[in-house]
């Protein structure tokens, strides 16, 4: 994290919280507006390694955003120094966020939305970055896609999306983090009550909110298509395998096989992060072989 425009390799505090991780919320909430959009000038630094970024690859590749919106990957390695590029003007991320804001003090995460215009971050925080991309950038698609956030079904985003963020998407994190017994209890037993529930959901809907595809099934996928791969053994979250579950199961390769959305899914990277960058838990960084999996699968 920075801490007055510093860079400090400093370890997540959960003493705090009596073992709880506590996620910290985003630095940079600006919004693009239609009329400022134009190619090039708006770029997105990511990781695929990281659910939060993968977010923003997939509706940028469903919309055909790819020429509209370059995009610069980090390395799969968080060391010392954090995100770490080969292009896009820098080599650690923290460099883009002290320019932006010199005295910025908090976490250095992706995705990050960068202006070219203005030189500066509009913004970090992927739920808010996809719904920019839904509809600001429709100007510059070049594939149509339905609206991910359409008005009638918000309530119902709403609700989907505050239950997963809390137990699945985040609820991974608070389980592999968990620095207490109890807490990761907690955040297990709450995880997998929701994947329990999204399976009896999905027994007569083939998305999240019945026939129409929407950002509460782009939000999803992102942890799921890490969950066996990663969460099930690297973060404990080991009661059951994302293959137990066969309309869960079924519904992850269904979004695999959308237009775009496989090319946007390394495992090999997001093993290799998980596995080495994460050395308070897994202080060998021995990067495991399996599981095998298959999202081609019919």
């Amino acid at each position: 994290m920075m801490v007055d425009g510093v860079w400090r390799d400093i370890p997540r505090d959960t003493k705090s919280t009596g073992g709880a991780f506590v996620r910290p919320d985003s630095g940079f909430r600006g919004r693009v507006s239609k009329e400022g959009v134009e190619k090039g000038r708006y770029l997105l630094y990511v990781a695929r390694s990281c659910p939060w970024a993968h977010r923003t690859l997939v509706v940028r590749a469903m919309k055909g955003l790819e020429k509209a919106i370059p995009v610069f990957y980090a390395g799969p390695d968080m060391a010392e120094n954090g995100w770490e590029y080969s292009g896009g003007g820098i080599r650690y991320l923290h460099e883009l966020y002290a320019r932006a804001k010199p005295d910025y003090t908090g976490r250095v995460t992706v995705p990050v939305l960068w202006d070219t215009r203005t030189s500066t971050i509009v913004n970090n925080e992927s739920a808010e970055i996809i719904r920019m991309l839904n509809r600001e950038f429709d100007a510059l698609a070049t594939r149509k896609l339905d609206d991910l956030y359409p008005e009638r079904l918000r309530p119902e985003i709403d609700r989907i999306n505050e239950r997963v963020y809390r137990t699945v998407n985040n609820g991974v994190y608070r389980a592999g983090f968990a620095t207490a017994q109890d807490k990761y209890e907690q955040a297990v037993t709450e995880l997998f009550a929701t994947l329990d529930w999204l399976e009896k959901r999905l027994a007569k809907r083939r998305w999240l909110c019945g026939a129409r595809f929407t950002e509460a099934d782009v939000r999803l996928f992102t942890t799921l298509v890490r969950f066996d791969a990663v969460y099930y053994s690297h973060f404990k979250c080991n009661l059951r395998r994302l293959i137990d579950y066969p309309r869960l199961w079924r519904y992850t390769r269904r979004i695999y096989a959308l237009p775009g959305v496989a090319r946007t899914v390394d495992l090999a990277e997001i093993k290799a992060h998980y596995y080495r960058s994460m050395k308070h838990i897994n202080p060998t960084q021995i990067v495991p072989k399996g599981p095998r999996l298959d999202f081609r699968l019919p």
